[in-house]
């Protein structure tokens, strides 16, 4: 087991948390990486490094994500089929929560489940304004826009079983918009979670965390708003081209038809490419065909909807609009997780254990030469 702690410029709670992990549990492996603090901190991370740490050091900030594939790195590296837990430098994580999200993982391996376990906090008692705020808009947004409810999406506790290393590793985003595209990407790829509730800690009103509210929260829409963009091009490339075959020909079905083809090519060409980025190349035409299934439902629903609203009376151009709002949200949510989905990869990947070891993602794991391990020998 290993417990991976990205740090930047940490305050006095980083060394009794390492050293409180260590008199818990004396066989856990603490990593620690100094995420490019500069000389001020050389002594904190020295002196962790002596109560038996291993310390990776970045020359420069990089941020968390970069942090946490560093780590990553390593436990793939010199832990091969070592499990992993994540927690915060700031004391917010007591060891008492480590260690049980720790023992989560382990229950789950016994049961033989992978599953990622979330560390999940709940906001109770003597929370700063900024930080329960802050909580209450990304859960709303994250339940928008992953389709499913977490409690405490900003948590960094995480426990994650070796089965799903790599997969973690490889998901895309930088700083704090990594862990997110992280949860908003596990029911598309078919990951499960599991909640752990821990204690909420928050010390000096939360002054440490480098987390912003509101910024870090709005990055968890933008597969959202990237499908909406789409979306609206795909509905003026049909609903121009409706119109001009209607008016051209005076057949509404197979002038209906004829513009979707166009618009669902469109669609799906900046869909595969811009929004829902995640499988190879080579799943093209798996992807195609589970898109054409979906255009084909959507399709029928479109001529259903608009053939009723026109004969009721309804302009053609507002029946579109209605209808196309209504299918948004469908839309969106079958392809998330049936189109452009990955569920076949991570079934292959549970499978087989040591699939890890094979991928191209664990062979291309490795430490950047700008990082220098210092301490304990794993």
């Amino acid at each position: 087991m290993i417990v991976l702690i990205p740090a930047y410029e940490p305050g006095s709670r980083l060394e009794p948390v390492v050293a409180g992990v260590f008199a818990a549990d004396p066989d856990v492996e603490v990593v620690v990486v100094d995420d490019g603090s500069g000389p001020a901190f050389t002594a904190t991370f020295d002196r962790v490094a002596g109560l038996g740490a291993t310390v990776l050091r970045h020359d420069v900030n990089r941020g968390k994500a970069a942090a946490l594939r560093t780590g990553f790195d390593h436990a793939m590296s010199a832990h091969p089929g070592g499990d992993v837990v994540t927690a915060d430098a700031d004391g917010q994580h007591t060891v008492h929560d480590i260690l049980r999200v720790a023992d989560a993982l382990r229950e789950d391996a016994a049961d033989g489940v992978p599953m990622l376990i979330l560390g999940c906090r709940a906001f109770t008692g003597n929370v700063p304004l900024r930080s329960r705020a802050g909580n209450a808009v990304a859960r709303g947004i994250f339940r928008l826009a992953a389709g499913w409810a977490l409690s405490d999406t900003q948590t960094g506790l995480r426990g994650i079983p070796s089965e799903l290393l790599a997969w973690v590793r490889a998901q895309p985003g930088e700083r704090f918009a990594y862990e997110q595209n992280v949860l908003l990407r596990c029911r598309r790829d078919g990951v499960a979670t599991r909640e752990v509730p821990i204690e909420t800690v928050y010390l000096d009103d939360n002054a440490s965390s480098h987390f912003r509210p509101v910024v870090d929260s709005l990055r968890v829409m933008l597969p959202l708003v990237l499908f909406a963009g789409s979306s609206l091009l795909a509905f003026a490339v049909d609903t121009v081209m409706l119109v001009a075959l209607n008016a051209l020909t005076g057949l509404l079905v197979p002038s209906i038809v004829a513009a979707r083809v166009v618009s669902a090519s469109v669609n799906f060409a900046v869909n595969r490419r811009v929004v829902f980025r995640g499988e190879p190349r080579g799943r093209m035409l798996r992807q195609g065909a589970r898109y054409a299934l979906l255009a084909v439902a959507l399709l029928a629903s479109n001529i259903v909807w608009l053939d009723a609203l026109t004969r009721y009376g309804v302009p053609l151009v507002v029946a579109k609009i209605a209808t196309e709002a209504v299918l948004f949200v469908t839309s969106y949510g079958v392809q998330r997780s049936f189109v452009f989905g990955t569920q076949q990869a991570r079934a292959e990947l549970v499978s087989r254990p040591d699939a890890r070891h094979r991928s191209p993602i664990a062979a291309a794991a490795r430490m950047d030469q700008s990082e220098h391990p210092i301490g304990r020998n794993p």
